[in-house]
């Protein structure tokens, strides 16, 4: 509990002044305190009403709040209290409170919490100020605030302290309030066009919807072992199997996998589904809800990311191929020809020629700092690229897949909708009528990383439990991320699931887009955190990627 000596000691002091407040009649934990307005009304009503307006209406309100500033001189003091993230200043007077009253006032710290009611008036200086004439007690801080209450700013504190970061840094209680907004939003978006939010199971008999890893319990009355979720999709595909055309559910997921900036082991996704419909239809879908969810959070659809000013009304679209040839970078030489994705021979080929480049390029004297830390993660994972196709030999698609997370990736900023991917990568999608060996699937980017995921399901029951066993092939050659078997989800579309289209969406990267937030642990109210011997230790190696070196996705459905 004490991170200090000092802490213990400042513990014990208020604890006595606890007791001297108690000796003046006041509780030291009441239950409750009859408020008129919170201070956030109090400023909407009357923040523009001048002096005279409010002298002449005498307007009395009772408010409780948080002590963020506290002054005395002689029989009067200045008082600040916070509620809601907003604050507003009381006036307190001996011969308006009593003896008693403002004795009570003399022994607050900051940080407790009172009740006070009064008259509005305003200051000399013009502010806005309620003169006391009733303070109550309600809470002592038996901690204190941060040096000068100016908000914590050791970043690993503020994320394990939570509890106080939101009352001290206004920022971090408005990205919060703005996540609320995020979801409202969707709920409406979904909810105005017809779709059903339903729930599905967060403990299930086998980890299925993505390829990630689980994390793994057991029940003990059943004698059986179960995954939490890695995603809901097959649940949710058998309840369109079962006649709910449209359904969506804003869910948690739980990845055993590394932590980044934009990896959390809990996370929150938005996953639907829409029958009767590809993934032409949820591309125009995906447009309309990020456009319609930024105006309703922040009244525009500009927001501020990284560096960069990102319009989330403003789409391109590609195919991965042409992604790749398109946001090939000039530093690794020639751009692959469209042919070359046809050859496993001439794709490795190309790769290589394109690390001898890139090293080359390494001395480049004239390039930014931030153009050498783009291309030498271009170049890091080109080369692991490299191992794995001709080392491992991996499959062609799974290759180019890996060459355009490499080289694509770190370029889309703006709104960008990839479209086509590789059968190999993708063993829930639908087969593209005309080249089996691609899917109808598309992820969108924006800032520089992966936000959703969307695809034609596949609904051929022959076809899935095929490429379910081609997935327990790549987990027999280590893969502990392929697929595993669902043999009852495979039954439930013998049944016949008509063609559908479905789509999972990050709800953390979406928010860290429209708040401005560098890390997703900015946007978790309580991140998961390396366990430490002294809570306030920075939480060192934290912030690593995937345990093979990769940055798993979190956003498939």
């Amino acid at each position: 509990m004490f991170e200090s000596e000092f802490e213990r000691n400042l513990f014990e002091l208020r604890r006595q002044k606890l007791q001297d407040i108690e000796k003046l009649g006041q509780t030291a934990y009441p239950n409750q305190f009859p408020f008129s307005h919170t201070v956030p009304a109090i400023r909407e009503k009357w923040g523009e009403a001048t002096a005279e307006e409010l002298e002449s209406r005498r307007t009395t309100v009772a408010i409780a709040g948080r002590i963020m500033a506290i002054r005395a001189q002689g029989k009067a003091g200045f008082a600040t209290l916070q509620q809601e993230g907003q604050r507003l200043q009381i006036y307190v007077r001996l011969d308006a409170v009593g003896e008693d009253g403002f004795a009570l006032y003399k022994l607050l710290d900051l940080g407790d919490h009172i009740g006070v009611s009064g008259y509005l008036f305003r200051t000399r200086t013009g502010e806005l100020t309620i003169h006391v004439e009733r303070l109550t007690f309600l809470a002592k801080a038996m901690l204190s605030l941060p040096e000068k209450f100016h908000g914590l700013t050791d970043v690993e504190i503020r994320y394990r302290q939570r509890y106080v970061d939101l009352f001290t840094n206004v920022e971090s209680r408005d990205v919060f309030v703005k996540r609320a907004k995020v979801l409202r939003s969707i709920r409406k978006f979904f909810d105005e066009r017809g779709y059903l939010e339903v729930e599905t199971p967060m403990m299930q008999p086998i980890a299925g919807g993505a390829a990630a890893r689980p994390f793994k319990t057991h029940h003990n009355t059943l004698d059986m072992d179960l995954f939490l979720r890695i995603a809901p999709e097959l649940y949710l595909k058998r309840l369109t199997v079962g006649g709910l055309d449209r359904v969506y559910e804003i869910n948690r997921n739980f990845r055993n996998e590394g932590i980044s900036t934009q990896h959390n082991p809990e996370f929150t996704m938005l996953e639907f589904y829409q029958a009767y419909a590809n993934y032409h239809d949820l591309m125009q879908l995906t447009e309309e809800l990020i456009t319609y969810v930024a105006q309703e959070v922040n009244g525009t659809t500009i927001t501020e990311f990284n560096g960069n000013t990102i319009d989330l009304a403003k789409w391109q679209r590609f195919n991965m191929r042409e992604a790749i040839v398109h946001f090939w970078p000039s530093e690794a030489g020639a751009k692959p020809a469209m042919s070359a994705f046809e050859s496993p021979e001439v794709l490795q080929a190309r790769i290589y020629a394109a690390l001898n480049s890139l090293e080359e390029s390494r001395h480049d004297e004239g390039a930014t700092e931030e153009r050498r830390a783009i291309l030498k993660t271009i170049r890091e994972a080109l080369g692991h690229v490299y191992f794995e196709s001709t080392t491992k030999a991996a499959p062609l698609g799974k290759t180019i897949y890996n060459v355009f997370e490499a080289v694509v990736e770190p370029f889309l900023v703006q709104p960008t909708i990839i479209y086509d991917f590789p059968t190999v990568v993708s063993p829930l999608s639908k087969q593209k009528p005309e080249d089996p060996e691609w899917v109808e699937r598309f992820e969108f980017f924006i800032g520089g990383f992966e936000v959703g995921n969307a695809f034609s399901e596949l609904n051929d029951p022959v076809e899935q439990h095929k490429r379910f066993e081609q997935q327990l092939e790549e987990r027999g050659r280590g893969d502990d991320e392929a697929h595993q078997m669902d043999e009852d989800y495979v039954r439930a579309l013998a049944y016949g699931l008509p063609p559908t289209g479905g789509e999972g969406i990050g709800i953390d990267r979406l928010t860290m887009l429209l708040t401005g937030s560098r890390s997703i642990r900015d946007v978790i109210l309580f991140p998961l955190m390396r366990k430490t011997g002294t809570e306030g230790q920075r939480d060192k190696g934290t912030e690593e990627e995937g345990h093979d070196g990769s940055v798993p996705s979190q956003v498939q459905p």
